[in-house]
């Protein structure tokens, strides 16, 4: 998702979403599918800041979850509206009715599951550490240390139940907890693997390594709770994407290599 480097980077991606009308945050009626697939469009939302997953390349919103949720949509006959919204504020912004649902990442919890309901997953990841070549790389390593993650994560969730942490430090989104790191402001950060693979390749001479994996995380798209209608066509679109060979595809342009859950 957009090249990560530093913080103002972010800030430039915040300036393209207000510019773009079809990117912002709208209410709209809780729809049932019949409802959808009346109106033939979809309204989906995602974070854009999460690379290499949803993000930005100038005023352009893509990524592996931007490209598999068109092409689940497109399987559906639907044509499909972007909602960008933050990480943070979704699950309450789903219960809304702001959207039909989202794919920004969510890795499974049973306290997500009393607002949510998860689809399949359509990837399989799990919280890992990363820090300087000579920093904390392993769960033991981090007592006493300052820790960076993203607010409203499971990583966070993760990373309060490691004992002996120094002091853990949330960030709005993923770029200023790794720019946190390369700045020498954070010991270690804590975020999805696959996440943090792709921003090491790009950012090869930062001096960050990655580490010790925390937890194993399946992740979904999340829609309101009881909507199974919608639900089954999403299972059901996924499915076919992953059949007809989009996903693998998908996979190994982002990450060469297939990120499905095995199991």
């Amino acid at each position: 998702m957009r090249c990560i480097t530093q913080f103002a980077q972010f800030t430039k991606w915040l300036g393209v979403i207000s510019s773009i009308s079809v990117l912002t945050v709208g209410a709209v009626e809780a729809r049932d599918w019949s409802v959808i697939k009346d109106s033939g469009k979809m309204v989906v939302a995602t974070e854009g800041a999460f690379y290499p997953f949803n993000f930005f390349e100038g005023p352009k919103l893509t990524g592996f979850e931007v490209e598999l949720a068109e092409a689940v949509v497109k399987q559906l006959g639907l044509t499909l509206e972007w909602r960008v919204v933050s990480f943070d504020a979704q699950l309450a912004s789903i219960r809304q009715d702001r959207f039909d649902f989202a794919i920004a990442s969510h890795g499974y919890t049973e306290d997500r599951a009393k607002a949510v309901d998860f689809a399949n997953p359509h990837y399989c990841t799990g919280g890992q550490i990363a820090a300087q070549k000579d920093g904390p790389l392993t769960i033991a390593a981090l007592k006493d240390k300052t820790v960076g993650v993203q607010i409203g994560t499971s990583y966070m969730d993760n990373a309060k139940k490691i004992p002996g942490l120094k002091e853990l430090k949330t960030y709005k989104a993923d770029p200023e907890a790794f720019s946190a790191l390369k700045a020498k402001k954070t010991d270690a950060w804590i975020s999805d693997k696959w996440l943090i693979k792709s921003t090491l390749e790009k950012n090869a001479d930062s001096g960050v390594v990655a580490g010790e994996q925390v937890f194993v995380e399946k992740v979904s798209m999340i829609l309101r709770k009881n909507n199974k209608e919608l639900m089954d066509q999403l299972n059901r679109g996924l499915a076919e994407v992953i059949k007809n060979g989009t996903y693998q595809a998908l996979s190994q342009k982002y990450f060469k290599t297939d990120i499905g859950c095995r199991s």
